[in-house]
């Protein structure tokens, strides 16, 4: 049997733990954005490189009007000036063109990623990560940098534009003598602590994703609707803004502190860079005795190749910080979407002829030991209806998860016609899944699409919908619906209305009834809201229409805390502290007067 002590020796998969490489994420990235957009992502390459030379250049044109002014030669004073002119418009037209394609490739491809950062959450075969607070934080940055990771492309062209220009300029520089490329090399302590920088920044900034998250949480509670109430009954306004402060003192604290630290070697690095450009200066003009166009070029290359170290440092602390950190997430996202799928090689039964088995099934929550559902063997029969009662917190739901694919188990296996089910894809597995549950979403849409999303192809089919919502007994919330299954749903949109939790409750399982011949049929509390006698009365109904009916060999289950409604079920069983403590029809759990038989009857005698 799994205890607790083997799931706290069990070795985590760690997989995960860490983000990918840097320079392999930005190169996805890459090629990301090329597949949608090839075209525009190679001109948009091509001109911020062709903007450069110009440029670039500038510094010759400078050496040459320099000397022109000082020999007095006019023919190349007029050349020179001419040569600045042609390469300031050259500059600034390909700059112009260039900023239009690339606004253009952004805005193409900012739609590409953002539906493909939601394509990638949605398609994740678990919502395990959804439950630990490391990936939980990552996924929180990467919410907040995918609307700007199309800048990621634009700061990769600009650094590779920099260092062209730096290529060119220290060209000029060894033109003049050999030893002057050392001032390229005394820039290479500004290069380092730019690139460093943004590194231990953002490690500082994971580290400090949590109280920053709290802090958010903090004050989307104090400001938006759903907790006003309570918020103002309660008096705790002042406290909420109190407690987000703090939260964010505590995560600005460290990375203030870093900051500093930061910016003290880098300001440390220019200053030994600006000590080497005086001290070239000097060497070409006193120590080489070079001529006054010489010192000139020295000057003006010197001058800008300052300021091109400058930009691009400053690009590659960029790309290397923000940009770069919010590829590695994607690329992170990616892996671990894929995780789910690659070793998913067996199809799905279309008809289920052995039933659903689970064999000695465990698992504890990501992140902790607790067994929540502890050693759980059972054989789930096709067609057949069977209810999982019991007391709140003894597993029922999150066994109703680990059958949906929504986690994978700790230790055991569960198996659909004698195959593991690991071994099929996720999403393949949920389009033979139907149900409701007790913590279902409100979709803020027409009531006939909130309805339909339970099986998007036919959202439109209004036939269908109807179906649904009459096996659902939802009838009475669609009439005293203004326009019927056209009316918006939510008070905050134009036309829409209200409805009680209640309405929302049958709107949700007239949900869960919409997908037709279903492998496996879950009823999770989904009229929790109702009261017992309703609830019997639906189950029953139900019931009594999947059993012995269904082709396709479905199992119905139905999750109830109320023992009272579910004794129709061919099956039931019984859990208690994470582990199935009886099995049996309703009767044959009576005649055993065991647990089910006395929590029956101290809850049959609260409703008479």
């Amino acid at each position: 049997m799994t205890s607790l002590a083997d799931a706290a020796t069990r070795v985590p998969d760690t997989r995960f733990d860490r983000l990918p490489p840097m320079l392999s994420s930005m190169w996805r990235l890459c090629k990301l954005g090329y597949r949608h957009e090839p075209r525009l992502m190679l001109w948009a390459f091509v001109l911020s490189q062709l903007a450069v030379l110009p440029d670039a250049l500038m510094a010759v044109w400078l050496m040459l009007l320099g000397k022109g002014v000082l020999e007095h030669r006019s023919g190349l004073v007029l050349a020179s000036a001419i040569g600045l002119g042609v390469s300031a418009a050259a500059t600034w037209f390909l700059r112009t063109v260039s900023t239009r394609v690339q606004r253009r490739f952004r805005d193409k491809v900012t739609i590409a990623l953002e539906s493909h950062v939601a394509r990638l959450q949605a398609t994740v075969g678990t919502i395990a990560h959804h439950e630990r607070p490391d990936y939980l934080d990552r996924l929180s940055m990467l919410r907040d940098q995918v609307f700007v990771l199309d800048h990621m492309y634009m700061s990769l062209f600009s650094t590779l534009g920099w260092i062209l220009r730096l290529v060119v300029t220290v060209a000029l520089l060894v033109s003049i003598h050999p030893a002057l490329i050392l001032l390229a090399v005394c820039a290479l302590p500004t290069v380092i602590t730019s690139a460093w920088r943004p590194g231990v920044e953002r490690a500082i900034f994971e580290k400090a994703a949590q109280p920053n998250r709290l802090a958010r949480h903090l004050f989307t509670v104090a400001t938006t609707a759903p907790p006003g109430k309570e918020v103002r009954v309660t008096g705790i306004g002042p406290s909420l803004v109190t407690q987000r402060r703090q939260a964010w003192e505590f995560g600005f604290k460290p990375i203030a502190a870093v900051r500093w630290r930061s910016a003290m070697w880098h300001t440390l690095a220019w200053a030994f860079f600006g000590a080497a450009y005086v001290g070239a200066i000097v060497f070409v003009s006193s120590g080489l005795g070079a001529p006054a166009g010489s010192v000139l070029l020295v000057l003006a290359a010197g001058a800008r190749l300052s300021a091109y170290i400058g930009a691009t440092v400053s690009e590659i602390g960029f790309l290397r910080g923000f940009w770069a950190d919010g590829s590695r997430r994607l690329a992170w996202l990616e892996d671990y979407a894929a995780s789910f799928v690659a070793a998913a090689d067996l199809p799905v039964p279309s008809v289920l002829r052995r039933g659903i088995r689970l064999d000695h099934v465990s698992f504890a929550y990501p992140g902790t030991t607790r067994l929540v559902l502890d050693d759980v063997t059972l054989s789930l029969e096709p067609n057949s209806v069977v209810a999982i009662v019991g007391e709140n917190g003894a597993g029922k739901s999150t066994l109703v998860k680990v059958l949906a694919k929504m986690y994978e188990p700790s230790s055991g296996a569960i198996f659909v016609d004698d195959q593991p089910l690991a071994r099929m894809r996720a999403d393949e597995w949920r389009e033979r899944l139907a149900g409701a549950f007790q913590d279902f979403f409100r979709f803020e849409f027409r009531a006939q699409q909130t309805v339909g999303l339970g099986d998007v192809p036919r959202v439109d089919d209004t036939p269908a919908v109807v179906a649904a919502i009459g096996r659902a007994g939802a009838d009475d919330v669609v009439t005293r619906l203004t326009a019927g299954l056209q009316t918006q749903l939510g008070p905050t949109w134009p036309g829409g209305v209200d409805v009680s939790f209640g309405q929302w409750q049958k709107l949700a399982l007239a949900r869960g009834f919409m997908r037709d011949g279903p492998l496996l049929l879950v009823l999770d509390e989904p009229t929790a809201a109702l009261d017992a006698e309703t609830e019997h009365a639906l189950f029953e109904r139900y019931a009594s229409a999947a059993q012995g009916t269904s082709g396709d060999g479905r199992v119905t289950i139905l999750v109830s805390h109320r023992f009272s409604t579910v004794r129709m079920a061919d099956r039931i069983i019984v859990m208690d502290g994470a582990k199935v403590v009886e099995m049996g029809t309703h009767d044959e759990l009576i005649a055993k007067k065991g647990q089910y038989s006395e929590l029956y009857g101290i809850q049959a005698a609260a409703y008479r």
